[in-house]
């Protein structure tokens, strides 16, 4: 299957002339797709109804004669000028009552059925034009659809109403959900609600939860709705975008993606691969990698990078992460951007070719990548995951824990890196949404926990498998208030705890005599004793669950991690938030006793796949050499050198994608063993 290196291209910036020598630029470069129309509505739509669209159809037809594919974007946001003077109420309203000025992208309101009525038909137009034209591989579908500012005007709070009407069906019902009773704050009818204007849970996180919700749902929605149509209207076109969809809360406009990526009608799953400039410093691309997994969630279907890095990216990264990223089933490096950005709001942005039009050494990353893709490409990508390890992951858990001295993501992204670190797949899932066919699920700070996903937590245990609960978890039911039940809610008997108050280290350790400071445990695990930083840790009080490790050295000694057996499976809990060293040495042991192993046994440092049974790939992340060793002689298809010996060196911050020459006599991993 085809591995894509290609760049975002804007025509509209530019004229025909340049059109040519950016083509014949690219074809010698070797680039395989183009990333067009986004952010570019009225330059196909000037005005109401007067579509303009042959313009394009040169980019297109010039596009296909050399032999490049297309990914065209649906350009539904942001809106044309002449859209939001039409239809004002399309714009955003801030929480004094003011309609802004739509100065930058994203300024409208999703959920506004006048912008959706103009959207719609701006979809209809496009996808009908271009649905057959030879060049065309895929739609996306609007581009980073959990950016903007909400908008707090009189129709959104009434489209909100609405919705609180079906979810709660009469005013006590949402009286009891939103503990309206605190501060005499009862609503006594349904135009009494107001639209909660604190992008943080402060006050009231009940309503502010329920208010996210509500905007999340006309998102979904509204995706869902450009998806139809594009289904209807070329049946043939795979189906993308740029799905960014996990802003800051007080940056954007953060929504349940989940809801659409279970739904399989995104067929390639995308999103912008921005890890950084740095070649040494590896944070950022940890954080772009687990971004790909919470943006695919349990699919299988190749992955595309229709963003990634150029900038002033050290040389060697953009190599690097494109590698890296192989390892998660990426398919696409679509470099973003190919032209410097002349105006506008990145008008200093760096591509592939200079302001002047001229290629830089961004152009020469992007070309030698062209090259050694076209050169793997056979060799079984893009790679699919068998992973074994399950991570947790919820848009209303994320909304629930603001208020908490760590987010639901940051624990993911800790056991995340956990994972990468040993090589071992794993995949972030909705536990209401998936059947869990894993060995281990981690449940890492899921702060609320609704009745389907603890019934599926559990029926997951009973069944066999092993869970790992992080402090937070099962902290607030499904309206956002904390359970009154025992905690951790709907759980507790499955790990055979019950949950007291919170503790702070930085209060007990006045006892310590200054052994311990801030927010220090001492932590012994076995033989094992480590140092952790916890601004909090869970009151633990085992009832059938064994404790394992326990917080030593405070007023009296604190269990820490307990472990309970219940129907056929383990019942793992940590009471502190999600911590290396520690969740190191519980997952060390879980992985251990279910015979969990990586492809392939490397350095630290490298990370590796067995792509099939003949193929692996190495990446090495650090500045130095690496030692490989291999099931047995292989050649270097990459490179294109043989490796006589069972092992090569790996230089620094390089790859390899190694052939095996024979089939070793014995096979190590599960990995080669398939087919």
């Amino acid at each position: 299957m085809t591995l894509y290196v290609g760049a975002n291209y804007h025509p509209h910036d530019s004229d025909p002339r340049q059109w040519e020598r950016d083509i014949r630029l690219m074809k010698e470069a070797g680039l395989t797709i183009v990333r067009l129309g986004h952010l570019a509505w009225d330059s196909f739509e000037p005005g109401d109804a007067q579509f303009e669209f042959t313009w394009f159809d040169r980019v297109m037809d010039m596009l296909h004669d050399a032999g490049i594919a297309v990914m065209l974007d649906i350009a539904v946001r942001p809106a044309p000028l002449w859209l939001h003077r039409k239809h004002p109420s399309i714009g955003i309203t801030d929480t004094t009552g003011a309609l802004l000025y739509p100065n930058t992208r994203y300024m409208v309101d999703v959920g506004a059925p006048a912008y959706r009525r103009h959207a719609l038909r701006f979809t209809d137009a496009l996808t009908r034009r271009y649905a057959a034209h030879p060049a065309l591989l895929a739609f996306g579908i609007d581009n980073e659809p959990g950016d903007g500012p909400y908008s707090y005007s009189e129709t959104v709070r009434t489209r909100f109403v609405s919705w609180l009407r079906d979810r709660y069906g009469s005013v006590e019902e949402l009286n009891r959900a939103w503990a309206a009773q605190r501060w005499s704050r009862r609503i006594g009818d349904f135009d009494e609600v107001g639209v909660p204007v604190s992008g943080k849970i402060e006050g009231a996180p009940e309503r502010v939860l329920d208010f996210r919700r509500f905007v999340s749902c006309e998102i979904n929605d509204f995706l869902l709705s450009v998806i139809e149509r594009v289904e209807q209207n070329a049946p043939e076109a795979l189906i993308s975008g740029n799905s960014w969809y996990y802003t800051e809360a007080e940056r954007g406009r953060y929504f349940d993606y989940a809801e659409i990526a279970y739904s399989g009608r995104i067929n390639r799953d995308g999103m912008g691969f921005y890890p950084g400039m740095s070649l040494v410093d590896n944070d950022g691309l940890r954080e772009h990698l687990l971004g790909i997994a919470r943006t695919r969630f349990e699919n299988d279907t190749p992955f595309w990078c229709t963003e990634f890095t150029t900038m002033t990216a050290a040389p060697g990264s953009v190599r690097k992460t494109a590698y890296a990223s192989l390892l998660l089933g990426n398919q696409m490096v679509c470099g973003w951007t190919w032209q410097s950005m002349r105006g506008g709001e990145e008008q200093y942005l760096q591509g592939m070719v200079d302001w002047d039009g001229e290629p830089n050494r961004n152009y020469d990353t992007y070309r030698q990548l062209a090259q050694e893709f076209a050169r793997i490409q056979d060799c079984g990508f893009p790679y699919r995951s068998r992973a074994e390890i399950g991570l947790a992951f919820s848009f209303p858990s994320q909304l629930a824990s603001a208020s908490l001295p760590e987010k639901h993501d940051a624990q993911l992204r800790t056991c995340f890196e956990a994972g990468l670190e040993r090589n071992l797949d794993q995949r972030v899932v909705d536990i209401g949404r998936s059947d869990l066919p894993y060995q281990i699920l981690v449940l890492p700070g899921v702060t609320l926990m609704d009745e389907e996903s603890a019934a599926r937590v559990r029926r997951f245990i009973a069944d066999g498998g092993t869970a790992v609960m992080t402090s937070y978890s099962a902290l607030v039911a499904v309206t956002g208030q904390v359970f009154g039940t025992t905690r951790p809610g709907l759980l507790h008997d499955v790990f055979g705890i019950r949950l007291g108050s919170y503790q702070e280290p930085r209060v007990l350790n006045e006892l310590t005599a200054g052994k311990l400071e801030g927010d220090e445990l001492d932590i012994v695990l076995g033989d094992e004793r480590l140092r952790v930083d916890a601004p909090r840790f869970d009151e633990i009080h085992p009832r059938t669950a064994r404790v394992v490790a326990s917080a030593v050295g405070l007023d009296r000694d604190y269990p820490v991690v307990t472990v309970n057996t219940y129907g056929k499976g383990r019942a793992v809990y940590i009471g502190v938030p999600a911590r290396r060293g520690l969740i190191d040495l519980v997952l060390d042991a879980e992985i251990e006793s279910r015979g969990i192993r990586p492809d392939l046994t490397v350095p630290p440092g490298v990370l590796a796949r067995a792509i099939d049974t003949k193929h692996l790939l190495y990446v090495n992340l650090d500045g130095e050499s690496k030692p490989i060793t291999t099931p047995g002689p292989s050649r270097s298809v990459l490179h294109d050198r043989d490796h006589p010996k069972s092992g090569f060196t790996l230089a620094p911050f390089d790859a390899d994608l190694v052939e095996l020459l024979h089939r070793p006599d014995s096979l190590e991993t599960d990995a080669i063993r398939a087919s």
